[in-house]
């Protein structure tokens, strides 16, 4: 298995385009924010690109270069690497931290679309 950042078809977004990319887009969107230096975010980034390939496009997944972005990383209160956020009609729905299975992914994002489908999004 080839873990190069270089072969991701995951998005990168960054603090200019947060807002476009996650906030007001329409349907739920997973956040990847890691270091793509770090061998434990080259692993799940290799999950979230076979999850991506294997979705149905409900869910959009994109990435953040936390080392690029310290703005954007204090602003959604990520401390750790990796974080992914579920975000829903612009609110982080689920959370996980660390490292996480395709399974605990795969959940969080039912429940995220479980949410999508809801009228409001807890916060």
């Amino acid at each position: 298995m080839n873990l190069s950042s270089s072969t991701s078809s995951l998005r990168e977004v960054d603090e200019d385009s947060f807002e476009a990319e996650v906030l007001r887009c329409p349907q739920p969107v997973l956040v990847f924010f890691q270091n793509p230096e770090k061998r434990y975010c080259q692993i799940l980034q290799a999950t979230l690109d076979e999850i991506a390939a294997d979705g149905t496009g409900e869910v959009k997944i994109v990435k953040v270069n936390t080392g690029n972005n310290l703005i954007l990383c204090a602003w959604q209160e990520v401390e750790f690497i990796p974080t992914l956020l579920y975000f829903v009609n612009g609110a982080v729905c689920e959370r996980l931290v660390g490292m996480a299975e395709k399974t605990a992914i795969l959940a969080k994002l039912n429940s995220a679309l479980h949410h999508h489908r809801q009228p409001c999004c807890p916060k």
